[in-house]
């Protein structure tokens, strides 16, 4: 599946990343989802702008404060980003991005 997002400075450099929904986000949202973005695109920009495809995968994902649930795991190449930290963490040509709920066993 590939999504295109609007760039609103076609001067900056397109970038594509890859994005992965895990369990019930999968579900809802899609997984291995290629998406082509601005230079200088946020996290958590990025995770909004796929989540609003689907409104019950945006309230899966984020509060009503567009904040992510407190449970909600993101990793980017394999390492983890604290919810804390994604607004300010940019996406890079050819990241792949993980976005899991909470996880369980036993």
């Amino acid at each position: 599946m590939q999504w295109y997002d609007n760039k609103e400075n076609n001067s900056e450099k397109e970038m594509t990343v890859k994005i992965r929904f895990f369990a019930r986000f999968r579900e809802l949202l899609g997984t291995d989802i290629v998406i082509d973005v601005a230079a200088a695109t946020m996290f958590t920009h990025l995770i909004t702008t796929i989540a609003r495809k689907n409104p019950e995968g945006y309230a899966a994902i984020f509060d009503e404060n567009g904040t992510f649930h407190e449970f909600v795991i993101l990793m980017k190449n394999g390492k983890r980003i604290e919810l804390t930290d994604a607004a300010t963490t940019p996406v890079a040509d050819g990241d792949e991005i993980a976005v899991f709920p909470p996880v369980a066993g036993g």
